[in-house]
């Protein structure tokens, strides 16, 4: 019985792997959010670059029964389509936990404790989940190994949030706390995974937080998604020449009530 394969064989298997995988890409893409996110008082939009055809960054913004906004982010330790199923199960984990109304610490410590009832060798993922009161104006914020969100304020200078946490999936005793800031009308927050940060050029430099801050208090003023494209466009310029090798994925918060 002759078994090897011919070179049509072989492209046979590409196409098949090919249609795969496009499958894989139209089925995560479901798990994004599909347009922008406008309320009375917000607009989120995000923008996300997977290193292959899928990728491991997960994000999603919604408004909750109470009049409360939520929005999390999250990045998948690797890359491609073993990412992609591991931050598919992260999504899978979170319906039904982040919509409760519970504060954001609440939700991560959930979520740490149902991803290691399902505990999957080698992975784990960074993820961050925050909620607007649009009464208070306070923005309340978890992060677990996620890069620190960046407070773009019309009154004062940029900074970045400082926060710290544990990426869920790894500890049982991985303890969680809720920060808060309060958003003046006009303010926005940038969410980001660390490939925005972490992209190189052909000089082996990082694009880094020092850029990411300069860049944002340059073009804080800018809608939602012309700052999305202008910082894509940046790192686009920046690592020109060189292949992208990790995920990217941002989202911009914006507090903007009607007048």
């Amino acid at each position: 019985m002759n078994t090897m394969m011919t070179l049509e064989d072989i492209h046979a298997i590409e196409r098949m792997r090919e249609e795969e995988l496009e499958e894989a890409r139209a089925l995560q893409s479901m798990m994004m959010p599909a347009t922008s996110l406008r309320t009375g008082t917000v607009i989120v939009s995000h923008e996300c670059q997977p290193v292959a055809t899928v990728g491991g960054d997960f994000l999603d913004y919604f408004e909750l029964t109470d009049g409360t906004v939520g929005i999390y982010l999250g990045d998948v330790c690797g890359k491609g389509l073993p990412a992609a199923m591991y931050s598919a199960l992260a999504v899978g984990t979170l319906r039904g936990v982040h919509k409760t109304g519970q504060m954001p610490d609440a939700v991560v410590s959930l979520l740490n404790k149902r991803l290691l009832i399902r505990g999957t060798p080698r992975r784990h993922c960074a993820f961050q989940y925050a909620v607007f009161d649009p009464q208070s104006c306070d923005l309340h914020i978890t992060s677990a190994g996620m890069p620190t969100p960046l407070h773009l304020s019309t009154r004062e200078d940029c900074r970045f949030i400082d926060l710290g946490g544990i990426p869920p999936g790894l500890f049982a005793t991985a303890k969680y706390e809720t920060s808060s800031i309060r958003l003046e009308p006009g303010d926005s927050v940038l969410f980001f995974t660390d490939g925005i940060t972490d992209a190189r050029n052909l000089r082996d430099e990082e694009f880094g937080s020092k850029r990411l801050l300069a860049l944002c208090e340059t073009h804080r003023d800018l809608a939602p998604n012309d700052l999305l494209e202008h910082i894509f466009s940046c790192i686009a310029g920046f690592t020109r020449g060189q292949e992208q090798y990790d995920d990217m994925a941002a989202a911009v918060f914006c507090f903007s009530p009607a007048p």
